[in-house]
């Protein structure tokens, strides 16, 4: 049976109740195997080849494929031989066969008290945790390939698409995006939608970010032995001062259509008690990057403002590590991907489609990294990672009805 609006939302309910907390962010929490299982046994339901592994233990990974009619279905659940899945997609389609996308979601959550594990509607919002970010998109992709699995049941097991449909859950994007990372080694597919909240704008391009922890050190002594001690956090004052400073650099530089690039302290932690000297001050960076910039100039800022601060005062010294780096991504507006998103979502909009660029970041990179193009398209809403985190009831169902769309288009 081809699933209905009513039971996409209620489908979308069971994937808020279900806690994929990132243990990355929340120690101990529940992580992503129960919402894998609960996805797997359904998409294996809907006929699609399912397949599960954990490219970090407990940390699970699906994706699911619709094979086309271009070659020949498998028979059973998916395998994979040596990390690589043995699946047609996995490398580049021959010239006669269609493209094959793939519908890729993140299942992780930010940390929430239990009671935001429980859905509620009201005028025309389903609030709850994740209900966002993005368990509304991925409830979408996956309605969207059951239709189409409903159909290829209905014609005797041809599938209406020449080329693969891919829905992929991919573990940790709140944090690492070690997820992604591992689906786009194990799979391959020529474009991919990521149906994260766009409130029904076409994102082609977005920000990249890095994230760097410094460590400066002190001599540890008693408060009243100035003779002894070292400061490890006031030696970090001209690297805070740089850093602002640079901020206020960046800001008279071009901006991006979506934001500018920026950097600032995030975090700091350093000294155990009061009459005593901090031997030790730990300092979180966020530099957010734009199209143009790059992690390697991000890289050469940083190391540029701990020689300040060497200058400044001979006594500091500090270790530097890079946690995460992100670059930016610009996909181009007449990517094949795009021109079908655009076709597909201007035709249900009854209006054509905004496209545009977004300062935040999100597992497209990865896929843009990997050379796959990504472009997103998802429902209205806001809230992200707050308790009162909402997405539109009605236009989850139109996101349902793009993503097939567009697979029809881009598959074809």
């Amino acid at each position: 049976m081809r699933p209905t609006d009513d039971e996409l939302i209620r489908f979308l309910c069971d994937l808020i109740a279900i806690d994929s907390t990132n243990p990355g962010l929340v120690p101990g929490a529940a992580g992503e195997e129960a919402l894998v299982t609960f996805l797997a046994r359904r998409l294996t339901a809907a006929g699609l080849e399912v397949d599960v592994w954990e490219p970090r233990p407990h940390r699970p990974n699906i994706v699911a494929t619709l094979p086309g009619y271009g070659r020949a279905a498998k028979t059973g659940p998916g395998t994979a031989r040596d990390g690589v899945s043995d699946r047609a997609s996995v490398d580049q389609a021959p010239a006669d066969q269609a493209p094959s996308l793939m519908l890729v979601g993140h299942l992780d959550v930010v940390g929430a008290p239990p009671e935001l594990f429980t859905p509620q509607i009201r005028d025309g919002r389903l609030y709850g945790r994740g209900s966002n970010d993005m368990k509304a998109g991925l409830a979408a992709a996956v309605v969207a390939a059951e239709r189409l699995a409903a159909e290829a049941r209905a014609a005797g097991g041809r599938s209406p698409l020449r080329g693969d449909l891919l829905v992929a859950g991919c573990a940790d994007e709140e944090w690492e995006s070690f997820g992604a990372e591992a689906v786009v080694t194990r799979y391959r597919s020529a474009a991919a939608i990521l149906p994260e909240r766009t409130d029904f704008d076409v994102t082609v391009e977005h920000g990249g970010f890095t994230w760097f922890e410094l460590e400066s050190q002190g001599v540890e002594a008693a408060g009243a032995e100035p003779e002894k001690g070292v400061d490890a956090i006031a030696l970090l004052g001209p690297l805070l001062a740089g850093i602002a400073s640079l901020d206020r650099e960046l800001d008279g530089r071009p901006h991006a259509s979506y934001g500018r690039g920026s950097i600032h302290a995030a975090t700091i932690a350093g000294g155990t008690q009061l009459p005593a000297y901090p031997s030790s001050c730990r300092l979180g960076i966020e530099r957010c990057l734009i199209a143009g910039e790059s992690v390697a100039q991000s890289r050469a800022e940083i190391e540029t403002l701990l020689a300040a601060a060497r200058a400044a005062d001979g006594r500091f010294a500090a270790s530097n590590r890079l946690v995460v780096g992100r670059e930016p991504v610009m996909l181009s507006r007449d990517d094949p991907i795009v021109v079908a998103l655009v076709a597909a979502a201007a035709a249900e909009l009854g209006h054509p489609a905004r496209v545009r660029g977004d300062i935040g970041w999100a597992d497209s990179g990865i896929f843009a990294a990997a050379g796959i193009p990504c472009a997103q398209f998802g429902p209205i809403g806001d809230g992200e990672h707050t308790a009162g985190e909402w997405v539109d009831v009605a236009s989850v169902k139109l996101v349902a009805r793009v993503l097939e769309a567009a697979a029809r288009s881009y598959c074809a």
